[in-house]
């Protein structure tokens, strides 16, 4: 009787172990979900940044034509120390030019930049989640923190953490601009899978359109950033070796209240542009090259017609 009394007893106290080892392992569980390090807002495109091997000309494109105003320059010490133009599009949003350019089938693009509200706690979360980020978080320019990563077909994406302490302007202030807002930049993408990995499934990126230039064909892809309306265009399958093909895909958009507006703006200052149409997404846009064959985009926000392929997502 007093053996069955003890083999009872162990009976229920190991049970009772068993029953809370799971609570425990939920615990424990709960308390590493909590202490995750979340992603903090990414909330537009901050800057593109490209070669010239003509920066007179250049200047004259960004300036004259564009009418953006040049910001006191950069210092690249990546590229050699040479010094980046900045035209500025607005006080978040820039296009950074470097005079690099050593042969014609160079690619044209350096680098894109988004802006972030915690650049060290997404350079955290990146590595949190596997993402090769840099040890610590750079002082880039004088007003902006933040750092460099490569994806998998080694594009540059940087981002920066504006901190309200920026350079005075060149010169008397006019506003002659085209477009106060870079609305999205766009670069060659030949492994889909390893750019949504990044943008999508770690980023939050959201797709909201494809398209092609025909219906059954997906060629173009607009990934909007998470806390944002800007967006990031994968351009599919391009040719990054052909530089008429990389410079009209790796690109630039400026939004426009009317592209008819701007089309007239910019052949007044001298520019002769292919006329505007309606693209495959719906919106009227105006497409403009820079000396190095760079396209920049003049587009409207919202489609006129009904986009191809797929809904677009307000």
């Amino acid at each position: 009787m007093q053996f069955m009394n003890f083999t009872h007893r162990f009976f229920i106290a190991v049970t009772a172990a068993l029953l809370i080892l799971p609570c425990v392992s939920q615990a424990e569980n709960s308390a590493k979900s909590s202490t995750a390090i979340k992603r903090p807002p990414i909330v537009g495109v901050a800057w593109i940044s490209l070669r010239t091997a003509d920066m007179a000309a250049t200047r004259k494109f960004y300036t004259g034509y564009l009418g953006l105003e040049e910001l006191p320059g950069v210092k690249d010490e990546a590229n050699g120390g040479l010094t980046r133009a900045v035209f500025k599009i607005n006080d978040r949003q820039f296009v950074q030019v470097l005079p690099e350019l050593k042969d014609p089938k160079q690619n044209r693009l350096i680098d894109i930049a988004f802006e972030t509200s915690n650049a060290e706690q997404l350079r955290a979360y990146l590595a949190s989640k596997e993402v090769k980020v840099p040890d610590k978080v750079e002082v880039i320019a004088e007003g902006t923190r933040g750092f460099a990563i490569t994806d998998t077909e080694d594009h540059v994406v940087k981002f920066v953490q504006f901190t309200g302490k920026a350079k005075a302007s060149k010169g008397p202030k006019s506003d002659n601009r085209v477009s106060s807002h870079m609305i999205h930049t766009g670069f060659i993408v030949n492994d889909r899978p390893g750019a949504d990995h990044l943008f999508k499934d770690i980023l939050e990126f959201k797709e909201t359109w494809h398209g092609g230039m025909t219906d059954d064909k997906t060629s173009w892809v607009d990934m909007r950033v998470p806390e944002g309306k800007d967006w990031l265009e994968y351009m599919l399958n391009y040719d990054n070796a052909n530089p008429k093909q990389s410079g009209v895909m790796n690109h630039l958009a400026l939004g426009v209240p009317s592209v008819k507006d701007g089309y007239d703006t910019v052949v007044k200052r001298g520019l002769d542009p292919e006329k505007p149409k309606i693209g495959r997404d719906g919106k009227w846009q105006l497409n403009l090259y820079g000396p190095d064959l760079t396209r920049v985009e003049l587009m409207e926000p919202k489609p006129v017609e009904t986009p191809c392929c797929s809904p677009m997502l307000q």
